[in-house]
């Protein structure tokens, strides 16, 4: 009771963490080029705690480095897929919406924010980011490259946060301890994902036909990635201590 008490005065004489949240290249209706993220994000990172601050694809690894001596964390967002060249991938003709702008400055992020031992959070492209910044390997799309895969594309055909199938956590992960149930419901809107997982990493989540959906970098502030979207599940009460966990990080 005493501990519980004193992390919660501790946490409101703090102020809130300040997060950076990685954002795509667009054109918008008049075909002006713009940077652009769903909602979703901010308003997931809002609720648990954090002020969130979009950061363009476009910046240069001098800028990134600025950049990390402002954030107390990052949230590496989904998107389009990571060009293959950056994990001797196999071609694929449902590989879409490739940014090599947008893979450099985040892979250059990933890395200071390891070094710098600052807290990071991967969403779906988030999680294929940092497995493969840390050399790991994709599925370029897993129905056609991983035996006995079940479908995990359920976009657009169903609501982002229609629970497509369930995930198994492993015990005594981060992730187990932060979500605390065994297994859980999520959705998911992907067509690629890990194939090979870097030694630097733990795969802490896994799907029914075996993709891992989840990884965690051991002894550091914070460094978790999930392949499914959580910020369309903050109705869940798991998904909301998921966000609190990663905020809280970033805030101590």
């Amino acid at each position: 009771m005493v501990c519980a008490l004193l992390y919660f005065i501790l946490e409101a004489a703090l102020p809130d963490p300040i997060i950076g949240v990685t954002t795509y290249q667009e054109k918008n209706a008049q075909g002006h080029a713009i940077f652009a993220l769903l909602r979703a994000y901010v308003d997931a990172l809002v609720q648990a705690g954090g002020i969130p601050v979009l950061i363009p694809s476009s910046l240069n690894e001098e800028a990134a480095h600025s950049l990390f001596r402002c954030l107390d964390g990052i949230l590496f967002t989904g998107g389009g897929d990571i060009a293959v060249d950056r994990f001797n991938g196999e071609s694929h003709p449902w590989i879409d919406g490739v940014d090599k702008e947008r893979d450099l400055i985040e892979l250059v992020l990933l890395k200071t924010f390891i070094e710098g031992k600052k807290p990071f959070f991967g969403i779906c492209r988030g999680f294929q980011l940092i497995t493969v910044g840390l050399g790991g390997t994709l599925y370029t799309h897993i129905e056609d490259q991983k035996p006995g895969a079940q479908r995990h594309d359920f976009s657009p055909d169903f609501p982002r946060n229609y629970l497509a199938h369930n995930v198994k956590l492993e015990n005594g992960s981060r992730l187990r301890n932060i979500i605390a149930e065994n297994n859980i419901s999520v959705n998911s809107l992907h067509h690629q994902g890990a194939k090979d997982i870097p030694g630097a990493l733990i795969a802490t989540a896994f799907a029914p036909d075996g993709l891992v959906e989840a990884v965690e970098l051991p002894d550091h502030p914070f460094g978790v990635a999930v392949q499914w979207h959580p910020e369309w599940l903050t109705d869940q009460a798991s998904t909301r201590r998921l966000f609190r966990s990663f905020v809280a990080a970033a805030r101590v």
